[in-house]
This record gives C-alpha cells, sequence and structure tokens, in this order.
C-alpha cells in the first residue's frame, strides 16, 4: 500500500502561531514598561496612582508661579551724557515689572522722586559704554537699584525689574 509521505501543515501553523502570539505580548510588555520607567523616572503619576507627594506637590506648584504686571512711564527720560568732552543725548522710555500690585501702585504714586534719580542716574553713565549691551544691562540693574532704594526709603514693596522700551542714545 501506499504511504503517506507528506508532511502535516497543520502541527507548523499553529507552532508560528503560538510564536507571533508570544512576539506581539512581549513588544506590548516592552512598551508598556518603558512608558512606566519614564514617567517613574520624570515623577510623573499614572492615572490612579498618586505622586510622592500627592496633591499638595501639586498645588504648591501653582501657588508659587505669581503673574507679572506692568507700569510703563508714558514719557521719555532725557538728558544729556558726556562723551569725550563733548555733550551727547539720551533717551530711554521705561517700563517697571512687578508681582505684587502694590509695588507698582507704590512706584506710581512716587513717580516725580523716581523719574529725578532715574535721570540723574541716566545723566552719570559714559555714553560710550551705553553703545555696548553689557553697559545697558548694567544701566538697567543700576535703575533698578535706584528705583527699590526709593520705594524701601518710603516704606513700600519693591519691583522685580526695569526694562527699556526703547533706548536711543547719540
Amino acid at each position: 500500500m501506499a504511504e503517506n509521505t507528506t508532511p502535516d501543515v497543520a502541527p507548523t501553523k499553529k507552532g508560528r502561531l503560538k510564536l507571533i502570539i508570544m512576539l506581539v505580548v512581549v513588544v506590548i510588555l516592552a512598551i508598556v514598561l518603558s512608558v512606566v520607567g519614564t514617567l517613574w523616572f520624570l515623577g510623573g503619576s499614572l492615572p490612579g496612582m498618586e505622586a510622592d507627594g500627592g496633591e499638595g506637590a501639586n498645588e504648591m506648584a501653582e501657588e508659587s508661579f505669581e503673574p507679572s504686571t506692568y507700569l510703563e512711564l508714558d514719557k521719555a527720560l532725557v538728558t544729556t551724557v558726556q562723551a569725550e568732552g563733548r555733550q551727547r543725548y539720551a533717551q530711554v522710555y521705561l517700563a517697571m515689572e512687578a508681582t505684587d500690585p502694590q509695588a507698582l501702585a507704590a512706584a506710581r504714586l512716587h513717580l516725580p522722586l523716581i523719574r529725578s534719580q532715574l535721570v540723574m542716574a541716566l545723566g552719570n553713565s559714559e555714553f560710550d559704554r551705553l553703545q555696548t549691551p553689557e553697559g545697558r544691562r548694567g544701566l538697567a540693574d543700576k535703575m533698578l537699584t535706584t528705583v527699590n532704594e526709593v520705594l524701601d526709603q518710603e516704606g513700600e514693596p519693591v519691583i522685580k525689574r526695569v526694562l527699556f522700551r526703547n533706548f536711543v542714545v547719540q
């Protein structure tokens, strides 16, 4: 009689199907572990799980942010600056930044004194130095110190920064 020598195809397909299913499960498991590991290293939290700080840590981070408010000086500060025996002019439009609105209200109240002190600070600057970015940053720091000294003398809260809106020297 004739023997059946053809290989049985069904067991090969069954073994291949198991291999594919196992590979898919391993890949999905690797992706899930990667996401969980990344969240853990970055300090994030998974849905249903609380981070180490719980809800209080997120609230504290949100409470620490305070938006800035600004006071723009409408009129420019204009003064002469000495440069190698020659008179030059400097014109600066300023804005003041603070996180405390009371500081800007105090600056608005004492604006005549602040403007006078700022004009003197600008007039005492060197013309060559005002033409460099470092010199303008130094002037902004000097003006911040001047404004905060005036506000401190009056017992008011201080401002955060002095910003140049427009800066011209000629």
